[in-house]
């Protein structure tokens, strides 16, 4: 039969015990509650995430169809000043591995539409004004904005006699109306004439002679 000095030290040791694991009890419980606050946290984090995440998307989307729209529209103009009112220039965008992938095409409208490839529509002049109309669409569009002169290297290298005025004319048109001055270079006499200012280099022996020339 326990005495009352050992029946005091069970019950001092249980309740040791007992506050021992309540303690346990307590912090599992913070734990919990703790670890339910942070994963309410993380999925109010989670869904502001995604709404950003489609937020961009389609802020880049309409960026994109943007950019596009403006750049077609000025290609269009291009080709239609210089050679066919009846051609349109289209983009079409892609995903291509996750990326999006640009193909450029050129649509002549008439009795029957015509889709083609730039490098598979009349040679390579239409190449030639698409990339000039281009340089210019991607200059003008850019941001921040690009200032300073438009430098060209032979523009119209492939372009025949028969369309080189209506280039001329578009050139001078794109300077005015982007207040830009142009730099060129190039070997067509036409081309040079409808310059401000105009410059004649050739080579003398292994010396170049410049020369100003009056138009």
């Amino acid at each position: 039969m326990l005495s009352m000095i050992e029946l005091d030290n069970n019950i001092k040791k249980l309740r040791d015990i007992y506050s021992s694991e309540k303690g346990k009890k307590d912090a599992i419980e913070q734990e919990i509650l703790d670890k339910t606050t942070k994963i309410s946290t993380l999925d109010n984090d989670i869904d502001v995430l995604e709404k950003t995440n489609i937020l961009l998307q389609r802020t880049s989307e309409y960026a994109r169809e943007q950019s596009k729209y403006q750049i077609e529209n000025l290609v269009t103009n291009c080709l239609q000043y210089i050679f066919d009112e009846n051609m349109e220039f289209k983009i079409e965008i892609n995903e291509a591995y996750g990326k999006p992938n640009a193909e450029f095409y050129v649509i002549t409208n008439g009795v029957e539409t015509i889709k083609t490839k730039p490098e598979d529509s009349r040679g390579g002049g239409i190449i030639d004004i698409i990339s000039l109309a281009l340089r210019i669409s991607f200059l003008q569009i850019h941001n921040p904005k690009v200032f300073g002169p438009l430098i060209l290297d032979e523009p119209a290298k492939h372009v025949s006699e028969e369309f080189i005025f209506n280039v001329s004319e578009f050139l001078k048109q794109i300077s005015e109306m982007f207040n830009r001055q142009i730099i060129m270079v190039t070997h067509n006499n036409h081309l040079a004439s409808i310059a401000d200012l105009a410059y004649r280099v050739e080579l003398n022996g292994i010396t170049s002679v410049v020369e100003k020339v009056e138009n």
